[in-house]
């Protein structure tokens, strides 16, 4: 079976309609992640909302949600320990870190009879995304593109340099917070794509291989986006042909291809310098 007759199935359309909205809303927000070097932050949120997902499958709530409720109120538990209380903010991530995790494994553990599709959550399955799954990273692609549009010149120089913005008497916390929200927000939306495991990497790895060949801040954004969908295209059907699962092979070719951008950039390096 070829690409081609694979999209007359549905749930392989909405896989690529989700990799692309997902790969829109990765690429605006691992931008701002991987600028302001906040990967170990985006890594607690990740691992944090395994609480959400526990609390969930104990009280019987939509596990979607329940982690994004978590998630987002651990994202401004690390801002607010680390910004008001004085706590070192890897000290902060480490706490919601563990909080989560341990929250998750043991309401996991004490939910009656097992846990329907944890393993979806942990390691990702994108041919499960469902037509809500996709109408939710829909909303949050148009909203992450309108907020990027009116706080642009705000969200590159807090990204930067945070105290030369608040020079400039540009509204910091509130951008910090609103990403902190959209970081919360992208991270559980995109859990199906890839599962919490490796999620840190689809919001860094894109990213990483966009700044080998620009430093601007928007053309960033759009190589992220690229590379993530090509990715994600890339690794969803190879992973149907070789019979893997998708989610980390998705990750895989993602680093293929950072390694390959980056043997490019060496190779035309040593060729200027030999010219």
């Amino acid at each position: 079976m070829n690409g081609i007759e694979l999209l007359q199935y549905a749930f392989f359309r909405n896989a690529l309609l989700g990799s692309l909205l997902a790969s829109i809303a990765c690429g605006i927000i691992g931008t701002y992640v991987v600028t302001r070097r906040l990967v170990f932050i985006s890594g607690g949120i990740t691992h944090a909302s395994f609480g959400g997902l526990g609390i969930g499958f104990y009280f019987n709530l939509p596990p979607i949600p329940s982690a994004m409720t978590f998630s987002i109120l651990s994202a401004f538990g690390i801002q607010w320990l680390s910004r008001r209380q004085g706590v070192r903010e890897d000290s902060a991530i480490a706490v919601f870190w563990s909080l989560g995790m341990a929250i998750g494994i043991v309401l996991t553990f004490l939910s009656p009879g097992y846990a329907p599709n944890l393993s979806e959550y942990l390691f990702g399955n994108i041919l499960t995304i469902s037509r809500r799954d996709i109408i939710a990273l829909a909303l949050l692609s148009v909203l992450l593109l309108l907020f990027f549009s009116f706080c642009f010149r705000a969200i590159v120089s807090v990204s930067f340099d945070t105290e030369f913005a608040r020079t400039r008497r540009l509204p910091t916390q509130f951008i910090e917070y609103a990403m902190m929200l959209f970081i919360a927000v992208t991270i559980v939306l995109s859990i199906r794509l890839v599962g919490i495991v490796l999620l840190m990497s689809l919001i860094t790895v894109p990213q990483m291989t966009a700044n080998l060949f620009t430093v601007n801040y928007a053309k960033i954004i759009s190589l992220s986006i690229l590379f993530s969908f090509v990715g994600c295209v890339a690794g969803l059907i190879l992973s149907y042909y070789l019979n893997v699962p998708s989610g980390a092979f998705i990750i895989f070719v993602l680093i293929v291809m950072f390694f390959i951008a980056k043997a490019i950039r060496a190779i035309a390096a040593s060729k200027r310098v030999q010219g």
